[in-house]
């Protein structure tokens, strides 16, 4: 996604494309690890010397308010951010920590409020909790070594 595209997003939401929002959200769509405050912080405030990690958490904060991105919840110490507003479904390793996007999983598409019980639904997000492939075959090396 070009800076362009960032401005456009921005704006179809209602927020001001400031220097600092586009490249925040450029960067959360260019890097699709997941990131947490801390490390969008990290890696951008050498490029951004007036960036301060309370403007990253707003924006970011604001960001998911406005359905610019989204905030995934793992648990009470782990928030983190993703840049792609598609439907899909995550996957969060509980041994590493690394969260994983699963295309190939049905993923919740809301496309309407809904009422539940009283209460109304205006948002979904699936994600699944687990060990990663990586961390299953470490494991695996070790346990084989560990025996042989």
């Amino acid at each position: 996604m070009e800076k362009a595209d960032a401005y456009k997003r921005l704006t179809e939401h209602g927020i001001r494309p400031s220097l600092q929002r586009l490249a925040i959200l450029d960067y959360l769509i260019k890097h699709t690890n997941h990131p947490n405050v801390d490390e969008v912080y990290q890696a951008m405030c050498h490029d951004i010397p007036t960036l301060s990690k309370t403007t990253v958490y707003n924006t970011l904060r604001m960001f998911a308010d406005n359905h610019v991105a989204q905030m995934i919840t793992i648990d009470d110490h782990r928030v983190c951010y993703d840049g792609n507003m598609n439907p899909h479904v995550h996957f969060y390793c509980k041994n590493c920590g690394k969260v994983y996007d699963l295309f190939d999983e049905p993923a919740p598409a809301l496309k309407n409020d809904f009422m539940v019980d009283g209460h109304l639904v205006s948002e979904e997000q699936l994600y699944y909790k687990g060990i990663c492939k990586d961390c299953l075959a470490k494991d695996k090396e070790k346990t084989k070594q560990r025996y042989s």
